[in-house]
C-alpha cells in the first residue's frame, strides 16, 4: 500500500516562491537606491562662461535688431516722403484737369458752327478773326494741358509703385525686428535664470558691481583722459562717456539715460557733433582703421570676432563700456575680452 502513496505536493506560493519574489523587489529597491528613479537628475550649475556666451548671443542679436531698426526707420521715412510727393502730385494733376475741363468746355461751346460761315455772320470780321486765333491758341494750350496731365498720372503711378516696394520693405523689417527681438528676450532671460542659480559671490565676479564704476568715475583717468585725447571732438566724447558711468544698458537705447554698446558711443561722439552708425558692425568702418599699439583716447575699441560689442578707449588700457544688463556703464580693461579692432573717427 506504501507503494501507491501520492506524493504531497508542495504549494506554488510556498518558500521557495516567497524567496524568489524577495530577491526581485530587494534588487528593485537597491536599483532605485543607486540611480535615483522616480528623482529629477539635478541641473548642472552654471558657469560664468555660460552667462558670458548668454550675453554674448544677447548682443549680437541686439546688434542685429539695431541694424534692422534703422533700415526700417529709413524705410518708413521714404515711404513718407512718397506719400508726400504723391499728394503734391495729385495736387498738380487735379489743377492740370480742372484746366482742360475749362478750355474743353469752352471749345465746345464755340464748335456749333464752321468756322468760314461764323466769319460770313460775324457782325464784326476783324473782331471774329482775333477770336479764332485765340482759339487756335488756345486749342494749343489744350494739347499742352493733355501731356501735362498725361505726364503727371505717370508720376503718380511712379510713386505709388514705388511706395508699394517700401511698403513691402517695411513689413519684411518689422518682421525681422521681431525675430531678433524675441531672439533678445531668450537669451536675456536664460542668462537671468543662470545668475539666480549662483553662489553671491560667483554672481558678483560677473556682474562686478556699481561700486567698481564709481571708483573708476572718480580716479585719475576721468581727469586725465579729456587732456590726453587728440583732438577737442574726441576729448568730448571721452567727457560724456565719463559722465554716464553707472547709467544701466538697455538694449537698443541711445541714451541720454541708458545704453547698449554700440549707443554708448554713438550717444558720446553725438555729443561732440560727430554722427556715427548704430551699429558695431558698421561703426568699426566710421573712421580711420588703428593697431593696439596706436590707441589714443577716443578710439573706438571692439572685440569678438562677429565685432559685436564695442568701447570707447580712454587710455592706459582702459575703456568705456556699456557690458550688458546685469552692469551698468563701466570702465574696464581693454584686454578684458578677445580684441578685434579699433578704429579712430575723428
Amino acid at each position: 500500500m506504501a507503494a501507491h502513496r501520492r506524493t504531497r505536493q508542495r504549494p506554488v506560493g510556498g518558500t521557495t516562491a516567497r524567496a524568489a519574489a524577495t530577491v526581485v523587489l530587494a534588487g528593485a529597491a537597491t536599483a532605485a537606491g543607486f540611480d535615483g528613479a522616480g528623482h529629477a537628475a539635478p541641473r548642472p550649475t552654471p558657469s560664468g562662461a555660460d552667462v558670458d556666451r548668454l550675453y554674448r548671443e544677447a548682443e549680437v542679436a541686439t546688434e542685429k535688431y539695431n541694424g534692422a531698426k534703422e533700415k526700417a526707420d529709413t524705410a518708413r521715412q521714404r515711404l513718407r516722403d512718397l506719400q508726400d510727393e504723391t499728394a503734391r502730385a495729385q495736387s498738380r494733376l487735379n489743377k492740370a484737369r480742372e484746366t482742360l475741363g475749362t478750355v474743353a468746355a469752352a471749345q465746345y461751346r464755340a464748335g456749333g458752327l464752321d468756322p468760314a460761315l461764323r466769319l460770313m455772320l460775324s457782325d464784326d470780321p476783324d473782331a471774329y478773326l482775333d477770336g479764332a486765333a485765340l482759339a487756335e491758341r488756345a486749342g494749343s494750350r489744350h494739347h499742352a494741358e493733355l501731356g501735362r496731365v498725361r505726364a503727371q498720372l505717370r508720376e503718380i503711378e511712379k510713386l505709388r509703385g514705388a511706395a508699394r516696394v517700401e511698403v513691402k520693405t517695411l513689413t519684411a523689417r518689422r518682421a525681422e525686428l521681431g525675430r531678433h527681438k524675441r531672439t533678445i528676450a531668450e537669451k536675456l532671460s536664460a542668462a537671468r535664470e543662470a545668475l539666480s542659480r549662483m553662489s553671491p559671490e560667483e554672481r558678483a565676479r560677473i556682474t562686478g558691481g556699481s561700486d567698481r564704476a564709481t571708483r573708476s568715475a572718480g580716479g585719475t583717468a576721468r581727469d586725465a583722459a579729456p587732456t590726453q585725447a587728440p583732438n577737442a571732438r574726441a576729448a568730448q566724447a571721452v567727457a560724456y562717456a565719463h559722465q554716464k558711468l553707472g547709467s544701466p544698458y538697455v538694449w537698443g537705447a541711445t541714451g541720454p539715460d541708458a545704453f547698449d554698446c554700440s549707443g554708448l558711443v554713438l550717444a558720446a561722439y553725438r555729443s561732440a557733433g560727430v554722427s556715427l552708425p548704430r551699429t558695431t558692425y558698421a561703426q568699426i568702418d566710421a573712421g580711420r582703421r588703428v593697431s593696439r599699439s596706436e590707441l589714443l583716447p577716443g578710439d573706438l575699441v571692439f572685440f569678438y570676432s562677429g565685432i559685436s560689442h564695442v568701447g570707447l578707449y580712454i587710455g592706459n588700457g582702459q575703456m568705456i563700456h556699456a557690458p550688458n544688463p546685469s552692469a551698468p556703464v563701466r570702465v574696464a580693461p581693454v584686454d578684458q575680452m578677445p580684441f578685434a579692432g579699433a578704429t579712430r573717427v575723428v
